[in-house]
């Protein structure tokens, strides 16, 4: 049997992808954090670890917000996040779970220590 659709046509009659390949995905996108209020702390000597890190949020956070709630958060170093597991269903996608986690949540801070070492998701708390 001949394929009769000729070398640019599959047998479907569709004519191929762009280049010849097959479809292509769409570029990741990057978060909107367009309804965030995002600090960047840079604390002299660096934090030497995770909990340095966090009460300087918590810091900067209650400055900002007064009552604060953390919603998530990851720690770099020990590639690590919360809530645990959020991550795996976005594997291999542009999105990290915990920064989905926080934004879908109601997160209206986040705070990077140390340009994404640490990074902190918060939600104002009103009384």
């Amino acid at each position: 049997m001949t394929d009769d659709a000729g070398p640019d046509r599959s047998r479907t009659g569709a004519a191929p992808a762009e280049g010849g390949r097959g479809a292509q995905c769409p570029a990741p996108v990057a978060p909107d954090l367009s309804g965030l209020t995002v600090a960047e702390l840079h604390p002299q000597p660096p934090c030497p670890d995770y909990r340095c890190a966090m009460e300087s949020a918590d810091a900067e956070a209650r400055a900002r917000l007064g009552e604060y709630m953390l919603l998530s958060w990851y720690d770099r170093d020990r590639d690590f996040e919360s809530p645990q597991h959020a991550g795996e269903c976005h594997q291999g996608g542009a999105v990290p779970g915990y920064v989905d986690y926080g934004l879908h949540h109601g997160a209206t801070l986040k705070v990077d220590v140390d340009g994404g070492r640490f990074v902190f998701f918060y939600l104002p708390v009103d009384l």
